[in-house]
């Protein structure tokens, strides 16, 4: 885990158990890419599916008549972070041959910033409002992602070194505050001055990986998802998982 927390990701190996859940959950994903309820889903005409909750699968991982809990080396280091977190449903982020379109109700402003630096973007921190004030909303303990199809086109993007950076801005931001009050603190102008200096200071690196393998990114890296580029016809589809940790002094707190 030394790696993890001197660049802010690692990639694991192929992994047998994970290929086993891989291969079992493969369908029902797609299923419920396709499913209706899910439509709302489909954006930016249609060249990605955000998917938030859109796996059926229970706390540990697992779905009912499909497949057994999640499993392997990948989910173990996951787990040694923060210990044992419930799984939510986990996200299927489907990216189709074209991405990014424009989204719907997105400023021209937001679609050159997807379009030239990856949509980057610090998970849990929320805009909210007309003027698009960032606050954290959510406090995950860590970001999982599970190829579920073999693709190397429009991969997700990560700026090493980024965790360490958005550490200390959040941790000089809520200091001596209670964690209750943290949801209320307006970071628009110290998320934007950290952003600014990692996309300067910062490798930006591409993350490829295979089924049966996976990558953990820290809570607290800056990360994205690269346009679409190359001759791949078929879309890729990746499963995140990103539990929230209760305890957010902890949350804060630790490496």
């Amino acid at each position: 885990m030394r790696e993890y927390l001197e660049k802010g990701w690692v990639k694991f190996p192929y992994d047998t158990r994970l290929a086993d859940w891989v291969k079992a959950v493969r369908a029902p994903a797609w299923e419920a890419v396709h499913a209706p309820q899910n439509a709302h889903w489909h954006q930016c005409e249609g060249t990605w599916f955000v998917g938030v909750d859109a796996l059926a699968n229970d706390a540990r991982g697992a779905l009912a008549g499909v497949s057994g809990p999640l499993t392997g080396t990948a989910f173990a280091a996951a787990e040694s972070l923060f210990g044992p977190l419930p799984l939510h449903r986990a996200q299927l982020s489907v990216i189709s041959p074209g991405y990014p379109r424009p989204r719907e109700g997105e400023s021209a402003a937001a679609g050159r910033y997807r379009r030239k630096r990856d949509a980057a973007h610090l998970d849990g921190l929320k805009p909210e409002g007309p003027e698009r004030l960032r606050r954290m909303g959510e406090y995950h303990g860590y970001i999982l992602g599970i190829p579920l199809s073999e693709s190397t086109a429009s991969p997700m993007v990560i700026w090493e070194g980024s965790h360490l950076r958005l550490a200390a801005m959040l941790r000089a931001a809520f200091e001596g505050v209670p964690p209750e009050r943290w949801p209320a603190i307006d970071l628009t102008a110290r998320y934007q001055a950290a952003r600014a200096e990692i996309f300067e200071t910062c490798q930006r690196v591409e993350v490829q990986a295979s089924c049966g393998e996976a990558y953990l990114t820290h809570r607290f890296a800056l990360h994205g998802v690269a346009p679409w580029q190359g001759q791949e016809t078929a879309a890729r589809m990746i499963a995140y998982f990103r539990p929230e940790v209760t305890d957010r002094a902890r949350w804060l707190a630790a490496e």
